[in-house]
């Protein structure tokens, strides 16, 4: 059983109740789970376009956004952060001393292959026990 759990959630393919049974089965009894939302900000030619006043507006949205999908369900505690996704599960994960990462995959695609989907890169690279539900 773990201590800390870390359930990374992209909001746009919505929270998989699975991966939430999942890091409940897994937990020890007083354990605390966390959702959290990896904000990518745009980068490149996108970049020169938006101010900072609309990365703060999207990443408060996103921060509203996955407090609604998480109503109801008390255990689980809402967090976001910014940066790329993989690097920012991990870095987050060290940084609060998370034992356990528990991630969904989609079956991965050509692309997948090529460059990595985000939970292979954060099996790959976690410093804790990592959990992965593939949707089917």
């Amino acid at each position: 059983m773990y201590s800390k759990i870390l359930v990374p959630m992209a909001l746009d393919h919505g929270i998989s109740p699975q991966t939430l049974e999942i890091a409940r089965a897994l937990s020890a009894p007083s354990g605390q789970i966390s959702a959290l939302h990896v904000y990518e900000v745009p980068k490149g030619s996108v970049s020169t376009y938006i101010g900072e006043d609309t990365v703060r507006q999207g990443y408060e949205r996103a921060l509203e956004i996955m407090k609604e999908k998480l109503v109801g369900l008390d255990d689980i505690h809402a967090e976001i952060t910014r940066g790329q996704a993989h690097r920012a599960i991990i870095d987050h994960a060290v940084t609060h001393n998370f034992d356990c990462i528990v991630i969904g995959s989609h079956k991965p695609g050509l692309t997948d292959y090529l460059i990595g989907s985000t939970a292979a890169r954060v099996v790959r690279h976690a410093p804790c026990a990592v959990h992965v539900h593939r949707d089917t």
